[in-house]
């Protein structure tokens, strides 16, 4: 066989919505194949779902990861695999026993029972939280605690007496699936536990002091390694169920976050992603620990940090827009009110001015996951631009808008600016218009990679720098292509 033949690499993104497996070729510097298959292990019922809630399957997630390994590996030796790298949903979190069995589903990072009033009180849980860390409780974290965060789910587990009596660990979902893959106890990275919530990101330990403000227990944590370490080998048994050979390196998971920026951006000093899917991150590269206002500081790969802007909204606000004309054509026109009307959307926005006649909306129809009470709002209807064209076009530039203001934000903070964006997401792949608006609300071109699964392959190439392939993570984002 040629050389390239065994140089291959996988990167495996567990997510909420699907999974995705790509087969990066270290020597010709190729995606060779990608596969993806919906994630189905909800488990949430009807009454947790009225409040918020979002539970899962994790052992049913991790078999459809295996699933979807078997079919993007299934025409391919197994001898080719060099290493295995993983990522995925980076907030959520499950508990395992020792016997490495789950003791809880897991706990999504959409979970909203956080935001609930305490029985007897007036704070919801996270506002609980504030209170016992008090002023300068939550520096160390480069971020507030928000509902769906490990820290923020571990003490409501513990104010709700549902922590289990036996030993068990708190667990990340990638983590979960290399644990499972490999047969090693959980094992998170600095880019996973930073967005726990509880953990210093300065140091990159745990943040003792603070778990014991809130009552937690230290031994509920998992080990932390550094990212791209390799965590074990597949075992036996994960073997059979892959395809893949008994042995192969499988390397400590990563967040999301962290994999897309690495999968989507070649020059981390001279861009900044946004990424636009269901929410939306815009993401900024710094080589030291820094604080900007508005902004959380996560722990890159390696010793670095991102700066980053999340916003809960992003295609669902879009989405949200197209459910409001679905159900005006349902109530008064009969329609049957489950149109896609995406691309007749785009089109009629494409037609209005930029500014869209000075309609201007704020998409924060969910809220912000500091202050989970805030709305949408519209400003500037007049009766020339209250049309659904005009409402279209002032929703796209709303959603760029945001995430200008946090760029504003970050360079307040002493950022040095950058010249180029890469756009990312299916709701920037799939809507030309929205990567138009982006680029001229930030008056800087922008750059979609070739690739579309920007996480996974992210995954695979950090698995390559663990297995020695790159020297260092720079030289492993140049083989990022653009369209």
């Amino acid at each position: 066989m040629e050389e390239s033949a065994f140089s291959v690499y996988m990167g495996v993104d567990v997510g909420t919505a699907k999974i995705a497996v790509l087969l990066f070729d270290m020597h010709s510097g190729t995606v060779r194949a990608t596969c993806s298959i919906p994630n189905s292990s909800e488990t949430t019922n009807a009454q947790g779902r009225a409040r918020g809630w979002s539970e899962w399957d994790a052992e049913q997630t991790v078999e459809l990861a295996f699933q979807a390994i078997a079919d993007a590996t299934s025409h391919r030796p197994r001898e080719q695999f060099r290493g295995i790298g993983v990522t995925g949903q980076m907030h959520g979190m499950l508990l395992v026993g020792r016997d490495q069995c789950p003791l809880s589903p897991l706990i999504g990072w959409q979970d909203q029972r956080c935001n609930e009033k305490m029985p007897r009180e007036n704070l919801t849980y996270i506002q609980r939280m504030i209170e016992l860390a008090g002023e300068h409780g939550f520096l160390l974290e480069g971020c507030y605690p928000a509902t769906g965060y490990m820290g923020s789910t571990l003490f409501w587990l513990k104010e709700s007496q549902a922590l289990p009596s036996e030993p068990a660990t708190a667990c990340f979902l990638p983590d979960y699936c290399v644990m499972k893959m490999t047969g090693c106890g959980p094992i998170s990275d600095p880019s996973n536990a930073g967005s726990s919530g509880i953990y210093d990101i300065k140091s990159r330990q745990w943040d003792y002091e603070l778990i014991e403000r809130l009552g937690l227990k230290p031994d509920l944590l998992p080990e932390v390694k550094r990212s791209a370490k390799i965590a074990g080998e597949l075992t036996s048994e994960a073997a059979k169920k892959t395809g893949l050979k008994e042995g192969t390196p499988v390397c400590v998971a990563c967040g999301d976050n962290q994999a897309s920026f690495l999968g989507s951006v070649a020059d981390r000093r001279g861009m900044m992603l946004i990424n636009i899917g269901t929410g939306g991150q815009l993401s900024l590269w710094v080589p030291d620990h820094m604080v900007a206002k508005g902004v959380d500081t996560r722990c890159y790969l390696g010793e670095s940090y991102l700066l980053v802007a999340a916003s809960l909204g992003g295609g669902n606000t879009y989405a949200l827009l197209n459910r409001f004309f679905n159900e005006v054509g349902r109530v008064f026109f009969g329609a049957k009110g489950d149109t896609e009307l995406y691309d007749e959307m785009t089109r009629l926005a494409s037609k209005v001015h930029r500014g869209a006649d000075g309609l201007r909306c704020e998409p924060l129809f969910t809220g912000t996951r500091r202050d989970p009470e805030s709305r949408a709002v519209w400003r500037g209807m007049s009766e020339s631009n209250f049309t659904p064209s005009h409402m279209s076009r002032a929703l796209l530039e709303g959603i760029a808008e945001q995430f200008k203001t946090s760029y504003r934000e970050m360079l307040q903070g002493g950022v040095s600016p950058r010249a180029r964006l890469v756009g990312s997401g299916n709701a920037v792949r799939k809507n030309p218009l929205l990567a138009e608006v982006l680029s001229y609300i930030f008056d800087l071109p922008i750059r979609i990679p070739k690739n579309v699964e920007e996480a996974s392959f992210g995954a695979a190439l950090l698995a390559a720098e663990g297995c020695g392939e790159f020297g260092d993570l720079e030289e492993a984002a140049r083989m990022v292509t653009y369209k």
